[in-house]
């Protein structure tokens, strides 16, 4: 059987982008067990209240719900169980370096497969306040009607 190309986004974190100012991103594979990823293939996972953090100098995923698989017997895993995280060991030390130091955190913005390989795309991220949000918010608002300002003058109706 061939190896699957390309990539297939299983689940993404759409709440993170509005709650966190996501400052820079990192791929990393996910250490899973065989019901996990069969799961994963269903298309069955949810990261709405997935961190990341350090941990003996690893870096694990905490709170990442993948549901046990319906056709596993007694070898189904735990859904909710912390998840090690694969990186370089350059990639862990500047990113502890960074959590630790400045009050950033680590969120998962998705998990995909690529090329048959589990990963995830990791967020440093900084948590946005409300007025953030607000500015954002408005911002995005202001232009969506640039936009539709704009096409309705390019089709005539202005």
């Amino acid at each position: 059987m061939p190896r699957e190309k390309g990539r297939k986004v299983v689940a993404s974190n759409r709440k993170a982008r509005h709650n966190y100012t996501i400052l820079d991103t990192y791929e990393a594979g996910v250490a899973l067990t065989g019901t996990e990823v069969k799961s994963l293939r269903a298309g069955r996972a949810s990261l709405v209240d997935a961190f990341g953090q350090v941990k003996d100098g690893e870096i694990y995923l905490y709170g990442m719900h993948i549901p046990e698989y319906a056709q596993g017997t007694w070898t189904n895993h735990e859904p909710r169980r912390a998840r090690k995280l694969l990186l370089k060991r350059q990639e862990i030390d500047r990113l502890v370096g960074k959590v630790q130091e400045s009050g950033l955190t680590l969120v998962p913005l998705s998990i995909y497969f690529s090329d048959g390989w589990a990963k995830v795309e990791l967020g440093l991220a900084r948590g946005k306040r409300s007025y953030d949000k607000r500015q954002d918010l408005a911002k995005r608002d202001a232009e969506r009607e640039i936009s539709r300002a704009l096409g309705r003058r390019h089709k005539g109706m202005e």
